[in-house]
């Protein structure tokens, strides 16, 4: 086995989000990057105190639904993306997170995410939709 190849295996396998059914009939599987890729967005799609048994869990951008379309709003969404994937993602490190608004749709902000595999030191970039509720201007 290379060193490359060992380095990826650390990376892992887990259930495939969404959850579906493999070519075999069995669970599919995710592994090494895509993996990693899929906690990251459940990680963000999930809101704080979703999950019952445990509610530290996931990303504080839900609270910010309702907030305004300006740059207080997108440096907290860029705070709590950072501090979600740098608390329940160990095989990463968040190099940069930038937010931007959708030109066409005001309802929704892009979250880019540029973080690095610690394992294989590749870098990568995830942009993520967050759909705000836009208020009255």
């Amino acid at each position: 086995m290379r060193s490359g190849d060992s380095a990826r295996a650390i990376l892992g396998k887990g259930w495939a989000f969404p959850l579906r059914v493999g070519p075999r009939g069995g669970i599919d599987l995710s592994s090494h990057e895509q993996d990693i890729e899929e906690a990251i967005c459940i990680i963000l799609m999930t809101a704080k105190g979703e999950r019952r048994m445990r509610p530290e869990f996931g990303c504080g951008i839900h609270d910010l639904v309702f907030a305004p379309n300006n740059a207080t709003t997108f440096g907290l969404v860029a705070h709590h993306v950072e501090e979600a994937i740098g608390w329940w993602e160990p095989r990463v490190e968040v190099e940069e997170v930038n937010v931007n608004p959708d030109r066409q749709d005001p309802s929704r902000l892009f979250i880019d995410v540029r973080y690095r595999i610690k394992a294989t030191n590749d870098v990568r970039n995830l942009v993520y939709p967050f759909y705000r509720i836009p208020g009255e201007a």
